[in-house]
């Protein structure tokens, strides 16, 4: 007989995943749709690749300043109030891309998205937390960031005919309109948070009384569970040495992550255009690169989907965490050598696949030992350290590039990155007793 804490968390899935997922997705999409316009915006505004690096990564130090301080604020507001805010305050931002006029402009913008932005992902994390115990907290943390990858499946073909066909529409080039028609609807949807999101179980009148009883039962022991073995304060959980070696893996995740993803757009356009496979297709050479970006990145989403639901059902968060950063580091140093470039795209989408693999299941980690305001702060500070990643792997790849005239060396050091992540997580580990507690007996009726 099914229980009630798992009836309960059927419907908080049904209602609140999905639209989580259109919140990271629109909020994803602003983010890394800078990877697009580049392919029209740096000639027309002469950045370098060095230049482009930079202003690309520059949004995560905005981020990582407010990260900490954005989600405490969202724990004493509630999530309706303060997601909705960073949502509509990001949109905004985000379409005053369009109105860029050199590098200078992008970097103070950019930055100024990062402030926007801060808080939305730890503040969702945090906020899954309250809804979902832990022993299934892998696989809607997992469907909930499948929404990066889809973002580039769904994103990456829109932005491709938006650059080769609304250029000079309304006197705007075509990436500027990119940045005008994929920001305004973060601020829609943000409008629509305020009226749709519940901050806890309590809030929710579409659960029956005793679904919600015993789901807050069994949310309240796995607390008392971890608060048994230890205790955090908020200032403890930002020192704790464990927390700090889960933002280094988190870094090295976020590195080779975004490297990639920003820089991907530029690389299958070069090689699409040495194959001069636009003229064999017949496809306009940006809508192609979006086409060919897409693929990899749904790939990724079933191996998301499918590997967080291995980790809940084996109950082991390490080699989960380990074995798809290891392996993506080696897929990634093997693109960044292959000159045959069908084995060169294996690669890369091996790599993808093994990223998006890796990073919800990461997230078990962190939870499984803090609560209350050290869990807002711990896993604030290990987003935001984490995400001071999303400037070094762009930005190096950037450097790199300039340097030495090929992508190659940028690659292997962001290949670097995944495998230092995957021994860490190997070093840290992870401590089921403490995640994990029992039933009440009430809510197995």
């Amino acid at each position: 007989m099914e229980s009630l804490t798992q009836r309960a968390s059927d419907k908080i899935a049904r209602r609140l995943i999905p639209f989580l997922m259109l919140c990271y997705f629109v909020a994803y999409l602003d983010r890394v749709n800078v990877g697009f316009a580049a392919l029209t915006m740096n000639k027309d505004l002469g950045f370098s690749a060095e230049m482009f690096g930079f202003g690309a990564g520059i949004f995560f130090f905005g981020y990582f300043i407010f990260e900490v301080p954005s989600n405490l604020l969202l724990e004493k507001f509630g999530a309706r109030m303060w997601i909705a805010r960073i949502m509509i305050t990001w949109g905004i931002v985000s379409t005053a891309m369009a109105f860029i006029v050199g590098p200078y402009s992008f970097y103070v913008v950019r930055f100024l998205l990062g402030v926007a932005e801060a808080g939305f992902f730890p503040g969702i994390i945090l906020y899954l937390t309250y809804w979902f115990t832990a022993a299934e907290r892998a696989r809607w943390v997992g469907l909930f960031m499948a929404a990066i990858p889809l973002s580039s499946v769904i994103g990456a073909p829109v932005s491709g005919l938006i650059l080769d066909h609304f250029g000079g529409a309304g006197g705007l080039k075509g990436w500027q309109w990119l940045f005008v028609i994929e920001g305004v609807p973060s601020i829609l949807v943000g409008f629509f948070v305020l009226g749709y999101l519940l901050d806890k179980p309590d809030d929710a009148p579409w659960l029956e009384p005793a679904e919600r009883d015993a789901l807050n039962a069994k949310l309240a022991a796995e607390a008392r569970n971890r608060e048994a073995a230890r205790t955090y304060s908020l200032k403890e959980a930002l020192t704790n040495p464990r927390v700090l070696a889960l933002s280094l893996v988190y870094f090295g995740l976020v590195c080779g992550n975004y490297g990639l993803g920003y820089w991907l757009p530029t690389i299958v356009k070069g090689v699409a255009t040495t194959m001069k496979l636009d003229a064999t297709t017949g496809i306009n050479i940006n809508t192609l690169t979006g086409y060919l970006v897409a693929v990899p990145y749904a790939l990724a989403v079933v191996a998301m989907i499918w590997w967080t639901r291995r980790s809940d059902v084996a109950g082991e968060r390490t080699w989960h965490v380990a074995g798809p950063a290891i392996l993506g580091g080696v897929a990634l140093a093997a693109a960044a050598y292959f000159t045959d470039p069908v084995w060169g795209a294996v690669a890369v989408t091996v790599c993808a696949m093994a990223t998006y693999a890796a990073l919800p299941t990461f997230w078990t980690l962190p939870t499984a030992f803090l609560t209350g305001t050290a869990a807002a702060g711990g896993i604030a500070l290990i987003n935001s350290i984490g995400n001071i990643g999303g400037f070094a792997g762009p930005y190096a790849v950037g450097w790199l590039k300039d340097m030495t005239g090929s992508t190659t060396a940028g690659l292997v050091a962001l290949a670097g990155a995944y495998v230092l992540a995957g021994v860490v997580t190997l070093l840290v580990g992870h401590d089921r007793k403490v995640e994990i507690a029992e039933e009440p007996a009430a809510a197995r009726r």
